[in-house]
């Protein structure tokens, strides 16, 4: 070896600093390993090729000339004029003999990491680093090569002959062009690491920020069966789990999302002992996930101690993309390698976007992982093969089965992105969201349930669940300024309940959540009747049986409630921590009720579902009480286990202080206890009871939150479903504004907090003009009028104190 510029570096040998000399991948991987592993980060040994290595390979045969000339004047748009170009490319790389000096080096490499670890001929990874990878702004991951469960010399050296011919793939070459790099300014260098078995197990990648809303005190976390190419490639739908940052940082366990991926298939070792191969997964492992809740802990844990350190050597926060395994043989868990996420962290934006489809439309074609919260519209086209990328038209929605980075040069064409297969940590998902388009992964069927040519809208606004629907359907975009603006003193919090759109309207300035219904985690997240989960299997209707089962899996159905809502919750809760989020216990009509899956057996036949069997009053009843038992079980967990302790539980429809007194002693005994561990307990001030004895609620309950809805039909009379006498119905009517008012001067008498979670506020300004007045201490507001109600409220409380001065 040319000691002067060495050929190969142990990764012993190699930091952050060296990018120029190993390319950015194996300078994370050296990092990784040499700095990461002394604070308990479990990393892999091994070494890199340098770009001298590269360089001399150049030289050979006058190859660099050769290749200049046959790239001089290309069009990378043309898709048939790149395709040749690369296979003439990656020829004359193949071509070109392997300069002596660097084999001899690499099999040097080799022998000594074998002694290391103990093995020799052992199967290694064989991973491409182009110098002007894992940039800030532009990543390059996924544009060469990496081969992997390569064992013995010659192998080795055909498989680094292979990596360096990987420089100048279809999608490399565009890659370099679109982002404005010399093809012979980036160099690449060649890591090489012992194979973590984790065919026998399983692997995956994460990042240390919310992949769709950019939301920073998170790890998701995708993984399947087997080795990761098979996640990153978009050949399976991997399980997915989010973990809040700040309090597992505090020792708390806050996996606050999970979900089970269908998992279809994984990559193994090939039969012949070399390479790798595709299998389907059988079923029982589809419907089991791929790790258990402590290893996901651990990852989190060293996810974010790989992003504390780089965020350190940078000098600003750094969230990371981090490639994991589990080892199938010894059980153990490893670091990949780690590398800066490029997409949210070069975003400048100061504002939010949000989409909203306004025209009408039918049932979704298919259904899958939204990835990005956009809309797009276009004609389908339905492409099985690579081969036939050249037919694809700009501002066509791409319908595949996955994709890799061999689509890169249409994808930018495209208006949308639909895959069978495939997670938020695909390949389509990372470019999607690199492009700013909308992406739906995982649908399973979308190229036998689209119709090629057909008009169709690509949904990614309504939830973690992506549609596609038929026709190109009316949508509008709404962008909110996020503004440094003073705070008023009424405090701004906001109406929240869907848990998938918590981490984006968590941008809006506010002082937290007033409002999060539990109605809309247990309808959409659950689906079942609580009743049903504690009495399962012996419900009356068979079918429903059969339905839960395949709904809960292998899960006990109690604890499938529990940790369910404690997700969706605490979802909910981390994205607003430390601020209060108010979590109304369940509020449905038992004509609502009824409706859940196993409903109807549990549930009464009442003329007035309104007034009748709801709220406070279901708590303590012999018919529903099992059920709220799992309710607060649920936000027990949500405080105790995940550390969020913002969380303050509501009671809505308490009618009597008796009915309070009854509740507040239940929840005790289920482990909510007032009072500890920083725990208020509100009640809705929704009925004319609680306002007439708004004093004597008040010493049981922490806070009251003002429903003006239900205030509003009780103080005047009328059912406000009924068209018939909607035209009467006002919040702003004047006997409705002076129990309000009898309200908030309660409160202010007993020092109890009140604030309003209706929609009346954020539909009238005068409205709360008028609560601010008054002295109430917040507002909640649907997220959409949060900065424009903020800025009235701001105005009405200067005129306020302008007033005072000259009285």
């Amino acid at each position: 070896m040319n000691e002067a510029k060495p050929y190969v570096l142990d990764l012993s040998e190699v930091g952050s600093g060296d990018v120029a000399l190993v390319g950015g991948k194996c300078a994370s991987l050296g990092e990784l390993f040499r700095e990461l592993t002394l604070q308990g980060v479990r990393a892999v040994d091994g070494f890199s090729t340098t770009s001298h290595a590269y360089e001399l390979l150049l030289e050979t045969d006058g190859l660099r000339k050769r290749l200049q000339k046959l790239l001089k004047g290309l069009d990378v748009n043309d898709i048939e004029k790149l395709a040749s170009v690369g296979e003439q490319a990656r020829a004359l790389m193949l071509e070109t003999p392997f300069p002596k000096e660097v084999e001899a080096a690499i099999l040097d490499a080799y022998e000594r990491l074998g002694k290391r670890i103990g093995k020799r001929s052992f199967e290694v990874a064989v991973r491409s680093s182009a110098t002007a990878e894992d940039l800030p702004d532009a990543s390059f991951a996924g544009q060469q090569d990496t081969i992997l469960n390569v064992r013995g010399d010659s192998k080795l050296i055909e498989a680094c002959h292979q990596c360096y011919a990987s420089l100048w793939t279809d999608r490399a070459i565009s890659y370099r062009t679109t982002k404005g790099f010399d093809h012979f300014e980036v160099a690449l260098s060649i890591g090489v690491q012992p194979m973590v078995r984790s065919d026998a197990a399983c692997s995956g990648v994460m990042f240390t920020l919310d992949t769709e809303s950019g939301f920073r005190d998170v790890v998701v976390i995708n993984g399947a069966w087997g080795l990761g190419e098979a996640i990153v490639q978009g050949m399976a739908t991997p399980d997915e789990w989010i973990v809040y940052k700040p309090t597992l940082k505090q020792g708390f366990r806050p996996i606050i999302t999970r979900k089970l991926g269908v998992k279809e298939v994984k990559m193994v070792f090939a039969d012949d002992d070399t390479g790798t191969q595709v299998r389907e997964v059988v079923e029982s492992q589809r419907k089991r996930l791929c790790l258990a809740g402590f290893e996901v802990l651990q990852l989190a844990d060293w996810a974010c101690k790989i992003e504390d350190h780089y965020s350190k050597n940078a000098g600003k926060p750094t969230p990371m993309d981090i490639e994991w395994a589990k080892d199938g043989v010894t059980g153990e868990l490893f670091i990949l390698q780690a590398r800066p996420e490029t997409v949210h962290t070069q975003k400048r934006e100061n504002y939010i976007e949000t989409y909203e489809l306004t025209g009408v439309h039918g049932a979704p074609l298919t259904s899958g992982v939204a990835v990005g919260e956009r809309i797009g519209s276009g004609n389908a086209h339905v492409l099985h093969d690579a081969a036939k990328l050249a037919s694809f038209k700009q501002g066509d929605i791409l319908v595949t089965t996955q994709t890799d980075p061999a689509w890169e040069p249409i994808m930018k064409k495209a208006a949308a992105i639909v895959t069978e297969r495939g997670g938020r940590t695909c390949h389509s998902a990372i470019i999607s969201r690199e492009l700013g388009i909308p992406c739906i992964v995982g649908t399973g069927d979308a190229t036998e349930k689209i119709k090629n040519g057909s008009p169709i809208t690509v949904s990614c606004a309504e939830g973690d669940v992506g549609n596609v629907y038929y026709g190109k359907i009316d949508f509008k975009v709404k962008r909110q300024k996020i503004t440094s603006d003073a705070r008023p003193k009424t405090q701004v919090l906001m109406n929240v309940g869907d848990p998938d759109h918590a981490f984006s309207v968590s941008r809006l300035p506010n002082d937290g959540v007033g409002l999060a219904r539990l109605e809309f985690i247990i309808n959409n997240h659950i689906g079942i009747h609580p009743m049903a989960l504690v009495n399962y299997p012996n419900l009356r209707n068979r079918g429903d049986v059969e339905t839960i089962a395949n709904r809960i899996s292998e899960e006990d159905p109690k604890e499938f409630f529990v940790r369910s809502l404690a997700e969706g919750i605490g979802r909910i809760a981390a994205a607003f921590y430390p601020k209060p989020v108010i979590v109304r216990m369940s509020d449905f009509k038992s004509n609502e009720y009824a409706m859940l899956l196993g409903g109807r057996e549990f549930e009464p036949v009442e003329e007035n579902p309104m007034i009748g069997f709801r709220g406070a009053s279901r708590y303590y009843d012999d018919r529903y009480k099992a059920g709220f038992r799992l309710e607060c079980l649920a936000l027990l967990r949500a405080r105790e286990d995940m550390g969020l302790t913002n969380i303050k539980p509501m009671i809505p429809f308490c009618r009597t202080v008796e009915e309070g007194e009854r509740v507040i002693a239940l929840m005790a005994e289920y482990g909510l206890v007032q009072g500890e561990n920083e725990l208020e307990i509100y009640a809705m001030c929704e009925l004319p009871s609680n306002v007439v004895f708004a004093d004597e609620f008040l010493e049981v309950f922490d806070g009251y939150s003002i429903g003006s809805n239900d205030l509003t039909q009780l103080a005047l009379g009328l059912d406000r479903d009924s068209e018939m006498v909607a035209h009467l119905f006002d919040e702003r009517n004047g006997a409705v504004e002076k129990m309000i008012a009898m309200a908030i001067d309660a409160a202010i008498r007993k020092g109890k907090k009140i604030g309003i979670c209706g929609q009346a506020p954020s539909d009238y300004p005068e409205f709360a003009e008028f609560l601010v007045k008054r002295g109430i201490n917040s507002i909640s507001l649907n997220p959409d009028t949060v900065i424009q109600t903020t800025r009235h409220i701001l105005e009405t409380e200067k005129a306020l104190a302008q007033s005072a001065k000259t009285q």
